[in-house]
């Protein structure tokens, strides 16, 4: 299996998903890559996994994918393929789509754009049986509470990068990411914003990631679906160069992480709540 999940015992509406913490490459896939090593680490959303392994301690299942964004992004639609990246790709050019060509910082990722049937490949092994659990989990908490909570657990550099759009500028801490508080409640969206300020970080709303494929494809609060995003400041809880941890900031961010996984599997939402 090429993601794990982690159940509790105990259920309650919300499922946390991590999509980029991994750093797994198959041998096809690593024929055809060519970004530095190093850029496999610094694009990833490392420890994010661990970050929020208490999670299922809320009752919240957790989804983790093992392989790394460069093999296929998990977060992108299964359309978004341009031709620069697979041959008879159509979508808006872009080097960070489904495939990734390019490194946040630029650098080439790919030796070529890759064959179709390579790309099909990767979708039957990683994307569509990963995004048919995720589905299956959120059906499964609406069927039995009548709404489900979708919490999209990312982390991002904390202060923008070559190839960034917001290049050179610090970061907030914590960035809540709703399409425009549009993919989920008030009530969500509050509680987010609570628990981070409440444990001390600054926050900033859609800026610079409004969220991505997972907020606005499962994020519909009128079908009493609701998504957020968080990203994290990588720079809160690592060495952004040695890639290591800092052990006591990490703690604390594992108990902000703790403490919002249980919120939000507290919230008592209404059918249909806005």
């Amino acid at each position: 299996m090429e993601f794990f999940v982690s159940l509790p015992e105990r259920r309650t509406p919300l499922v946390v998903e991590v999509p980029h913490a991994g750093l797994g490459v198959d041998p096809e896939s690593l024929a055809t890559l060519i970004a530095p090593a190093n850029s496999l680490g610094r694009d990833a959303d490392l420890y994010v996994d661990d970050l929020f392994a208490d999670a299922p301690l809320s009752g919240a299942a957790l989804l983790v994918a093992k392989q790394s964004r460069y093999v296929i992004d998990l977060n992108r639609g299964e359309s978004d393929v341009d031709p620069y990246s697979v041959e008879g790709g159509s979508a808006r050019p872009t080097p960070h789509g489904l495939i990734w060509r390019t490194t946040t910082e630029g650098q080439p990722a790919l030796a070529a754009p890759l064959p179709r049937r390579e790309l099909e490949r990767r979708l039957d092994r990683y994307y569509r049986p990963y995004h048919a659990r995720l589905a299956e989990l959120l059906d499964e908490r609406k069927r039995e509470f009548g709404f489900a909570i979708l919490l999209c657990a990312h982390s991002m550099p904390g202060r923008g990068r070559a190839g960034h759009r917001d290049a050179g500028r610090t970061r907030a801490d914590i960035v809540p990411g709703s399409r425009g508080q549009t993919s989920a409640s008030r009530a969500v969206i509050d509680c987010v914003d609570r628990a981070a300020r409440e444990s001390g970080f600054s926050v900033a709303h859609d800026d610079p990631y409004r969220g991505g494929f997972s907020t606005g494809h499962y994020g519909r609060p009128g079908e009493d679906l609701h998504a957020i995003q968080i990203e994290i400041a990588r720079s809160r809880y690592m060495d952004e160069t040695s890639l290591a941890k800092k052990p006591n900031e990490f703690q604390r961010m594992r108990d902000f992480a703790r403490s919002l996984t249980a919120r939000l599997a507290e919230l008592e939402l209404s059918s249909s709540a806005a």
